[in-house]
Formats: C-alpha cells, structure tokens, sequence
C-alpha cells in the first residue's frame, strides 16, 4: 500500500479535480462544494482548531447530522493528526458523559439547540473539554462570558486569518501525518455493555477503499449516497474515505426518511444497506405486484423467474446459455422500470451487512434483476472482512475474505480474523490504544460460522447469543428470527429460549407494511396495539411461523409467539443505533410477557 493518508488524498483532490463537486445537499435548496472549496474550508476549520488548542493525537467528538459542515469538521481534526468521533444521535445524557469522559475530548462539535441541550449538563464534568463548537447557533442560547462557546463561523474565519499570517502553517501541519497514525475513533453500539472505541488509521481505512477499488468495478469520481449515520463504520467508508481516495461526489441525505427519493435523484452504481433497508424494499416491490391486474402479475412473475434462473446459474460458476441470456434481456425490458422506481438500476455492486438478512429477501430481489450481496464485518475489521461479488458469490453466505485478510474458525466455532483491515486498537480511558489481537496478530470477533471448501464463510450466530435450552441443546437464535422475518408483517423479532423447554419468540410488526397490509384486505384496526392483536394479523403470523418451522430442525421450533403493540427503536432502547437488538434490554423489559409464554 503506497504510503497515503487522508490529507495527501484531499490535496491531491483539490490540485487535480478542484473543479469536480464533492459534496452535494439534497435538500430544497441544494449547495455544492467542489473539491478546491471543500479544502480551503478543511484548512480554514483547522487552523482554527488547532488555535482552540487541538493538537495532534488530541480527540474530538461530533455530535451533529449529516450535512458539509461534519464532514469540514471532521477532515479539519485528521489534517492536524487529531482524531475525530462522531456519536449516535439517539445517546442519552449519560451516555454522551461516558463518550466524553472515555475519549478525553478536548473540543465537542454540536449542531445546535438541540444537541447542546443534550451535552450541557455534563459538559462541566468532563475535565479535559476546552471548547464548544455550535454550527448552527440559533435558538442554542449559548452562555454570555463563557469563553468555551464559540460557532464553526468564527473558528473558521480566525483560521482564515492564521492562514493569511502564515500561509505554511496548514501544509506543515497536514504533511506530518503518517499512515500508521489514527484516523478517526469510533464507538461500538454496544449491545451487551459499554461501547469500545476502536481506533482507525489512515492505512486501515486507504487499504479497505483500495481492496473495493480492486474488486468492485466502479467508474471514475462515482456518485454516492449518504444516509446513514457517519458514526457507522460503512458510512465512515462509503460516505467520506472511499470518495476522498476516488475523487467521487457524495450527496448528503441528511433526513434518511428520504434515502428513496435520494436514490432517485444520484442513481448510484454502488448502494449499501442494512438488511432493514432491503427489506423495505422488498416489501414494497411485493406490494406493488400484489396491486396489479392478473395479466401483469403473471408477466411480472415469469419475468422474476427468468431472472432468478440465470441468476443461480452464474451462483453455481456456471456459464449462462444464450438462450436463456436473451430471455432475461427481455424479461428485464420489464424488470428496469421496477428497479427504476427505487432509483437502482444502475446499480453494479449492492451490499447488505451490519446484521444477517433472510435468504428469501436476497433472492425476491435478485428475481427482479437487483443482486444484493452480503458483505460481514465489524468496526475493527474497517468495515468489510469478507464480500461476495458479482463473479463470485454464494446466496446465504457472507463471501471470501477480503484482500489480505485471512480466516480461520476455533474448534468452538468463533470466527478469526487477521490481516491490515484490523483495527489500531481499543481507545484505554488512560489515553492508550490497546491492541485487539492475540500476539500472532488474530483477532477473535465474537461471531460463530463455517467456511465451506470454496472459502465461503457463513455466519450463524454471535458466541454470546447462543440459546442453551434447558435440555442442553445450543440453538442460533438468528437462524430463527431471519426464518421470522422474511415475512413483511414482521418488523423485529427476538427468540427466547436460553435455560427454557423450548423456543418462543417476541414479535413486532413492520410499521409501514402492517397498515397497508391490513386496509388491502379489509381489516379494522385503528391503532398499533388493536392491529397487534387483530385475529387476522395473527393468523397470518401464526402462518408465517408455521413455514418458518418447516425449515428448522425441532429443537428450534417457535412453540408460542407474542405480538408486541409497540415497535422497537433505537430511541425506546431496544434497538442499537445501527438497529441491532439488544437482547438484554428487550428480555428485562418483556420479561412478564416471556413467563407468559412459558406458563
């Protein structure tokens, strides 16, 4: 890997492409900043930082939406070889307190009235903070004589005025970072206890976008989405390193209501989602064909299933025979204007990762001409351990080890992982990074698979999820839930079982397909809670745990289920903000209802 970082990229963006656009709103009056704009901004924002007194390795937290002045913000941090920290815009008080005092955070960025009003009342605990920088101030109410306070405005304009006394001061100060030295810090959702901070170099992230460059064919300066939160490593990756090392042009959603409509406008040829985004979409598109008349139900499904035929032919490594190609480029003269509604159809490479998705969603959409290929990683991996690809990929599976990593499973089945994806660290309250692998440079990631005789690796449970039933039986609850929640009805489920007879399940209904599903077949239900317990969505729940059973060996079975009248959120705690379950909450707040289910 040449020796590259961040800063090196941006300015080499700046001289080559400054006129070619970086950052684009989408938004009723979008804004565009080029490349050249995007860095005299960075060097502006730094400079002024660096005069708030944030020095190299000194951390920086940023609690805001997605919009350009997080992004200047953050790239400002890396060129003084300071390290940035996006947070959750879901944590509480406290938990803002425990990133404060954890990180050491000399500078905290907030967005506005509504971010500082979360960060004040501990702003005074956290004995390293220096300042308080607002982007947007009106309505924050900022406090008179408190030298702490000031906007992104006038850091800004003083490091305009630094710039102008000492036109060197910026380039010496990007120019002595290094590849080995951190990029950026970020905080694990933490589902069982308090989140990690891993450490991320310049190398880790340049090393994944130029593995992706290699593996997925993309044109030059390519047009992305972002949407999710750039506290998530895949956004981190997709959303800021990978458009810096390819020159591309990000357009910024800061409203992830309104990611179709985004789709829409940017027509991306690369798309990742979390496996909820997919099957949304899914849904959706199921909807959509359900409403037509006879005759276009019927092309559509003959269509799909010219698709999903050739589509398994290329799985298997098998050359697809010209007949068949000519029946799938017609079948897509029908299929395009679909994948068109959801803005896809130019896509070339889409990914699902974060957490497992149901087989039956990956192969709906590859039926329509949409193939969705599951990538598996984590934070300290940098995003992408293991990939499928449109050359090489296997339904159900996570794929193959990514360029340079390697994989190996213990005897107890927990999946290893080494090679330069791997993190620095974890961020030490003391300020030190301590290392994440063993001392032959693996790290144990807690996740539980296979790997089949072509590499492949398939994922089937994280080591400590696993549900030991009362008769000593081990049992995936993954397994469980993706077999639950092919269904549209269902928006989350959690298996429970672990010490019990057998397995029962806690069910919430998707909050957008439950409505439409009921009004489409005549069913009253004026609220959430009624529609929880109308016979007919439960009969139909009743059905989808049935077929789920079919498929899983007796032990696993769903003996009883409970539809819950509220849905979770990572906002009522039961969900991370990268919509993960956290099962210790879910199964100490349902705890009354699961003894119900076992009485």
């Amino acid at each position: 890997m040449p020796e590259l970082t961040i800063p090196l990229l941006l300015h080499r963006n700046a001289e080559e492409h400054g006129d070619l656009p970086a950052l684009t709103t989408l938004d009723a009056a979008p804004t565009t900043i080029t490349w050249a704009e995007l860095r005299d901004q960075v060097a502006a924002v730094a400079l002024g930082l660096a005069d708030l007194g944030l020095e190299p390795g000194g951390r920086m937290l940023i609690s805001a939406s997605s919009r350009p002045e997080h992004w200047v913000a953050d790239l400002a941090a890396v060129h003084l070889g300071a390290v940035p920290c996006t947070t959750y815009a879901t944590l509480s008080t406290p938990q803002l307190r425990y990133l404060g005092l954890h990180s050491r955070a000399r500078v905290i960025v907030v967005e506005g009235a509504g971010q500082l009003d979360r960060w004040r009342p501990v702003l005074d605990e956290l004995p390293e903070l220096r300042h308080v920088v607002v982007i947007d101030p009106s309505g924050a109410s900022l406090p008179d004589g408190d030298p702490r306070f000031v906007t992104l405005k006038d850091v800004a304009a003083r490091g305009e005025e630094l710039q102008a006394a000492d036109p060197e001061a910026f380039e010496a100060a990007w120019r002595a970072v290094r590849p080995d030295q951190p990029v950026t810090l970020l905080y694990t959702s933490g589902t069982t206890g308090d989140p990690k901070g891993v450490v991320l170099s310049h190398r880790n992230v340049l090393c994944q976008a130029q593995s992706l460059e290699q593996l997925v064919e993309v044109p030059d300066h390519p047009a992305g989405l972002a949407y999710l939160p750039l506290a998530h490593i895949a956004e981190r990756v997709l959303g800021i390193y990978i458009p810096v090392y390819r020159a591309g042009h990000v357009y910024i959603c800061a409203d992830p209501t309104q990611m179709l409509a985004g789709l829409a406008t940017v027509r991306p040829v690369t798309f990742f989602g979390v496996p909820r985004v997919w099957e949304k979409m899914a849904a959706g598109l199921q909807a959509f064909a359900a409403a037509a008349d006879e005759a276009q139900r019927e092309a559509f499904r003959a269509a799909t299933e010219v698709t999903l035929q050739a589509y398994r032919l290329r799985e298997a490594g098998r050359p697809v025979p010209p007949d068949l190609a000519a029946r799938v480029a017609e079948a897509d003269g029908m299929l395009r204007p679909v994948r068109a509604m959801l803005g896809l159809d130019q896509v070339r490479h889409a990914g699902s990762g974060a957490a497992p998705i149901p087989v039956e969603v990956l192969l709906f959409l590859a039926g329509v001409g949409l193939d969705v290929f599951e990538v598996w990683g984590m934070t300290e991996t940098t995003g992408t351990a293991t990939i499928n690809l449109p050359e090489a990929f296997r339904t159900g599976t996570v794929g193959r080890p990514n360029l340079g990593m390697e994989i190996r499973i213990a005897d107890d089945g927990e999946i290893f992982v080494r090679g330069p994806l791997l993190a620095l660290g974890y961020l030490r309250a003391d300020g030190e990074v301590e290392p994440i692998t063993d001392e032959d440079g693996w790290l144990a990631t807690g996740d539980v698979g296979t790997l089949d005789a072509d590499g492949y690796l398939t994922i089937t449970d994280r080591k400590k999820e696993l549900i030991i039933t009362a008769g000593g039986k081990n049992i995936s609850p993954a397994q469980i839930e993706n077999a639950l929640r092919s269904h549209p009805l269902v928006g989350h489920v959690v298996a429970v079982g672990d010490r019990r007879p057998y397995v029962t399940a806690l069910v919430t209904l998707d909050e957008e397909i439950a409505p439409a599903w009921a009004k489409a077949r005549g069913v009253e239900a004026g609220d959430p809670a009624a529609l929880a317990a109308h016979p007919a969505v439960l009969d139909e729940l009743q059905r989808a745990v049935d077929a789920a059973n079919d498929r899983l060996a007796r032990v696993e079975q769903v003996k009883r289920f409970r539809v819950l009248e509220t849905p979770w959120t990572p906002e009522s705690g039961e969900l991370t903000p990268t919509l993960k379950l956290r099962r210790r909450v879910i199964t100490e707040r349902y705890a009354t209802v699961i003894d119900e289910l076992y009485g």
